[in-house]
């Protein structure tokens, strides 16, 4: 061990103070650092950075516990006290507590300084984007094509390219495993309306049940004003009157049968029907049509007269007409009607004298309608 008192060097005759608390040298140190403009402040950190003396003279050295020897420098700042050595290694200390502080205050200052660098040119009538707080560069304006409509949720946005991406989960592509939209089925394209009419002869006896599937209808049964139809027909057939009296009569040339019927269920072949007398006078029929082809089949006549049969559908069309006549007695037909027309749609039907051979009653007659 050295003593404090022992001279650094033999025959110096210089003695040297001894060293420092370290803890008393490092708040010396710092209540130095705090003079920022002052020579002696200046005069220490040019000791500190450049590692030399202020005073040449003073190149004193003291012995440290392990024996080794340790420059000192002498300070001649009156912030610590004169001729006080200062040992290299706590003076690096001193310098990184330095360093660490002024790093600390410049990176507080810079953080805290908060001002939002100038809007950009072209940016006049538009408002700038604000400087957010922590000294973060604010975003530049973008081009205004570039930018998204506002109000609009991200995938609204409008692009360039095209429309907006679907929402997430929704098959798009031609994925074949994807599953497809379901499509209602095209609207049926309707039929064109269709009307045909010829004329036959008539067996002996008709039965309605067999020729009438849909509906059927016998007129003059229990006289001029009876009517006889299909029980759970579809009531099809409708009798829209005519001019002239009524009459029923039981001479018919053929008879007719039935066992669906009401208000009478059966009846076996009868010969009856209805007529009316004078030209210009006769029966008016329709047939409602369902969009899908039928045939009804009409069971008329005359008596010393022509008739004639005119034939049309509500959806517009010529008229077909044919002609029956017999100038002394009485004659039958059956006239096969087959036509098409949409659902609330009908076909007219009108058999009336057209000349009267008699002058007194020449008439047509009507007996039964049936359709299929």
């Amino acid at each position: 061990m050295t003593d404090e008192n022992t001279p650094d060097q033999p025959g110096t005759g210089r003695w040297l103070p001894p060293a420092p608390n370290p803890r008393q040298l490092r708040s010396e140190v710092d209540r130095a650092a705090t003079i920022d403009r002052s020579p002696e402040a200046l005069s220490l950190r040019t000791l500190v950075w450049n590692g030399t003396p202020a005073c040449p003279d003073a190149p004193g050295r003291h012995r440290d516990g392990d024996g080794a020897d340790q420059p000192h420098v002498r300070l001649t700042s009156p912030a610590l006290p004169a001729g006080r050595p200062v040992p290299i290694r706590r003076r690096r200390w001193a310098v990184s507590g330095l360093t660490a502080l002024a790093c600390l205050v410049a990176l507080v200052s810079y953080l805290g300084s908060g001002r939002a660098p100038d809007a950009p040119s072209g940016s006049q009538g538009r408002t700038p984007v604000s400087q957010p707080s922590g000294g973060f560069a604010a975003v530049p304006d973008a081009p205004w094509d570039e930018k998204p409509s506002p109000g609009l949720r991200p995938r609204e946005q409008p692009t360039a390219d095209g429309p907006a991406d679907p929402p997430a989960g929704r098959a798009t592509g031609s994925d074949p495993g994807a599953p497809k939209p379901a499509t209602s089925p095209p609207a049926p394209r309707l039929a064109p309306p269709t009307l045909t009419v010829t004329r036959h002869d008539v067996p002996d006896v008709v039965d309605l049940t067999a020729g009438g599937g849909r509906d059927w209808a016998h007129w003059g049964l229990r006289g001029g004003d009876s009517v006889v139809r299909k029980r759970g027909g579809t009531g099809e057939i409708i009798d829209e009157g005519g001019q002239g009296y009524r009459g029923s009569y039981d001479s018919n040339p053929e008879s007719f049968r039935w066992i669906d019927g009401t208000p009478v269920a059966s009846s076996g072949p009868t010969p009856t029907g209805v007529y009316t007398c004078g030209r210009g006078n006769g029966f008016a029929l329709a047939v409602a049509g369902s969009g899908e082809t039928r045939t009804a089949q009409l069971y008329a006549g005359l008596w010393m007269a022509r008739g004639r049969l005119d034939v049309r559908l509500t959806t517009g069309g010529p008229t077909t007409t044919l002609r029956m006549e017999d100038r002394h007695t009485n004659r039958t037909a059956r006239f096969e009607i087959r036509f098409r027309v949409p659902r609330g749609e009908q076909v007219k039907i009108r058999w009336i004298t057209e000349v009267d051979h008699h002058g007194q009653c020449g008439n047509v007659d009507l007996q039964a309608v049936t359709v299929s």
